[in-house]
């Protein structure tokens, strides 16, 4: 009996342990990231999914919000904060990679500028709009046909760690580098919000 008791206690530990990795503040780890490597634009079309880490670079004085009509717009920017001196991250959704593919290969690749982006996934886990299907399967294809080095996190405790080895990529070799921030992670939009 007393045996029994343990594995059940044992099991629910494990389980709240599983809980607490998902529920992390993941936005909180990136933004002490991007803080911590002097990443001063912020180029993002708003997202739900990113709702809490803007939040936070808002509130940063040390970071510049820029709201962009389309993330394509993302590209000049970024390359034009690179030549004066700041470093920039490009925050968006996975059906804005599809609005950036010409940008990825004419402006960044062509002319080698870093560009780090995060994108928030949809398309897949859980997802109930059939319409961020597609270019949700499709992100990864054209990111590696575009030459981006990606990085997919599905778990919470991952996401700093990663962010900050992508940057690194990014920056030091004047690369595309892409964080995959996975449906699961970022949990399944409620059209009830």
């Amino acid at each position: 009996m007393t045996s029994g008791l343990i594995e059940g206690v044992e099991r629910r530990n494990a389980m709240t342990d599983i809980i607490s990795q998902q529920t992390a503040d993941w936005p909180a780890d990136i933004h002490r990231t991007l803080a911590s490597l002097a990443v001063r634009q912020i180029a993002y079309v708003p997202d739900a999914g990113h709702k809490r880490l803007l939040e936070l670079c808002a509130a940063d004085a040390a970071m510049r919000m820029v709201k962009l009509t389309s993330e394509e717009e993302a590209m000049g920017l970024l390359a034009g904060a690179w030549l004066g001196g700041e470093r920039g991250v490009l925050l968006m959704q996975s059906s804005g990679v599809g609005n950036c593919i010409n940008a990825i290969a004419s402006i960044t690749r062509t002319c080698r500028f870093p560009l780090l982006m995060l994108v928030t996934m949809r398309g897949e886990w859980g997802e109930g709009n059939p319409w961020q299907v597609p270019m949700g399967q499709a992100v990864s294809p054209v990111l590696q046909a575009l030459d981006v080095q990606i990085a997919r996190c599905e778990r919470a405790a991952e996401v700093g760690e990663t962010v900050d080895a992508m940057a690194g990529l990014a920056f030091k070799s004047s690369r595309a580098a892409a964080v995959l921030l996975s449906q699961r992670l970022i949990g399944v939009k409620s059209f009830q919000d």
